[in-house]
């Protein structure tokens, strides 16, 4: 059984919610507007994940009033409200103190490898802040409306919409958060409901397995029971240009460039725009995934392999929410060729998973899966304990 509890939450003054909280540190990229517009304020998070003195930064959050902390264990439930298009959207999930324990457990699942440098700087950063500042985010197969709608019969702590200034799928997203103590009966219920499902990681692995490495009793971590992947789409530099190899390539014309359905890939350069459609679908559950197919049919055209996927000079990634931003890259000859892929569904991503739990070198390819929008990194901090 997975071991949640609720967590004495280190959070905004309501006053400074939408000044405090930002987007996760991996992001953010240096340098970048958005980076540049973050760390303009004295007040973010982000002198936390990403400065240069994080211990004292959280530490002057603290003594000038912009952080509290709460004063008995609960569980925050957060939901988002967003627009796709004219399309209305929202997630509803819950932050918990999940316990840290050994994948070989079962209780915790991965699907995707993790990178000792990453990890290395997540380790530091939970040791000298003494806090875990944004969450693991996970998915259960428990069934959680019921739960989160009582919930929201109270009043919110907070209710807010980010102003990022655009430069990431935050910007303009509306947030809610309500606070439900461990030691009451839904707080009960929650713990009950969570109790007898493993737990999927959907995104930071590398936040989990800093706690795991790092010695942590418990991590922060954000559980929901309803996700949408996004597809996570690319442009490209090949070591052959693409013109050359076209006429080897069974291509259909395309009126648009826009996501594709499954088993299709939308291929965009300055030249036009077509589609491109699997010739083969194995039945692994690895084999079968779309980034998976494009890397057997497509890639070897263009001179790349697997080695080049996280090299910048050959790859940029993008989530289907950016497609635009994708072509505006070709079009001003930073890359030559953008493709556009179909999203992975969660149960694929969960049958990878599975997978790997009878053999650890079946996980998800590099850069297959963009969980839409990412979760607000300061709305609740969590003191950690070492075992």
């Amino acid at each position: 059984m997975v071991a949640v509890a609720g967590l004495v939450g280190l959070r905004p003054a309501p006053a400074h919610v939408a000044e405090v909280s930002c987007p996760p540190y991996d992001v953010v990229k240096e340098g970048s507007p958005l980076w540049k517009r973050l760390f303009a304020n004295p007040r973010s998070m982000v002198h936390v994940t990403l400065g240069d003195t994080p211990a004292d930064a959280i530490a002057r959050l603290q003594d000038e009033g912009f952080v509290v902390r709460d004063d008995e264990p609960s569980f925050y439930v957060y939901e988002q409200r967003w627009m796709r298009g004219d399309q209305a959207e929202s997630r509803t999930g819950v932050f918990v103190a999940v316990e840290v324990k050994d994948y070989s457990a079962r209780e915790i699942i991965r699907h995707e490898k993790t990178f000792d440098d990453k990890v290395r700087g997540r380790v530091q950063l939970a040791k000298d802040t003494a806090h875990n500042t944004g969450p693991v985010f996970l998915l259960t197969k428990s069934p959680l409306a019921e739960l989160f709608e009582r919930a929201k019969q109270e009043a919110p702590l907070y209710d807010f919409a980010s102003d990022f200034g655009g430069g990431t799928d935050l910007h303009g997203v509306k947030s809610r958060v309500w606070k439900v103590v461990a030691d009451s009966e839904l707080g009960r219920a929650m713990s009950e409901r969570l109790a007898p499902q493993s737990l999927y990681i959907a995104d930071g692995h590398h936040r989990y397995h800093a706690a795991l490495k790092g010695g942590q009793t418990h991590a922060l971590a954000y559980v929901t029971d309803g996700a949408r992947i996004l597809a996570y789409d690319r442009v490209v530099n090949g070591l052959r240009p693409f013109a050359e190899i076209r006429d080897a390539l069974d291509l259909e014309p395309a009126d648009a460039f826009t996501t594709p359905d499954k088993h299709a890939f939308r291929l965009y350069t300055k030249d036009g725009c077509w589609t491109l459609r699997a010739k083969d679908v194995p039945s692994d559950v690895v084999g079968r995934l779309d980034c998976s197919i494009l890397e057997r049919e497509l890639y070897p055209h263009l001179a790349l392999e697997h080695r080049h996927i996280p090299d910048p000079k050959h790859f940029d990634y993008y989530p289907e929410s950016a497609l635009d931003e994708m072509k505006a890259a070709v079009d001003d000859g930073r890359y030559e060729l953008a493709i556009a892929l179909h999203p992975v569904a969660i149960d694929e991503l969960i049958a990878v998973a599975d997978a790997g739990l009878e053999d650890s070198s079946i996980v998800m390819p590099e850069k297959s899966t963009f969980f839409a929008p990412k979760i607000l990194t300061g709305l609740i901090v969590y003191r950690h304990t070492y075992r």
